[in-house]
């Protein structure tokens, strides 16, 4: 599956954006579907994820209250809704797949290229 990620920008602090993440191929609804995130000079963490379905999602405590990801498996499309930002909020933002829920870094198989979002103080 290949993943391409967008929608990321400069946003003050307390907005909202959406970034989302489109796939290719015809398995998408096979694969968990996971939002890192990586702030220069810092490791790549997992923000949120979502299994199969949609049904089951995980928030690193970090975002909890304020992000929200979710999938279309018929439009093979995963987006990571996020309000009330703060200026730690800033990295790039890369979709990820993979077969294991929420898994970690290395049990996403397929990354897409990151876009990045800024949260101005």
């Amino acid at each position: 599956v290949q993943l391409q990620a967008f929608g990321g920008g400069l946003v003050q602090a307390g907005g909202s954006l959406r970034v989302s993440c489109a796939a290719s191929g015809r398995t998408f609804s096979s694969y968990v579907m996971g939002w890192f995130r990586q702030a220069p000079g810092k490791e790549r963490d997992l923000v949120a994820s979502i299994n199969r379905s949609g049904g089951n999602t995980y928030y690193a405590d970090s975002v909890k209250g304020r992000f929200t990801i979710s999938r279309d498996n018929a439009k093979n499309t995963v987006n990571l809704q996020m309000n009330n930002l703060k200026p730690e909020d800033t990295a790039v933002y890369l979709c990820a797949a993979g077969p294991v829920f929420p898994g970690d870094e290395g049990m996403y198989s397929y990354w897409g290229q990151g876009t990045e979002l800024t949260v101005s103080s």
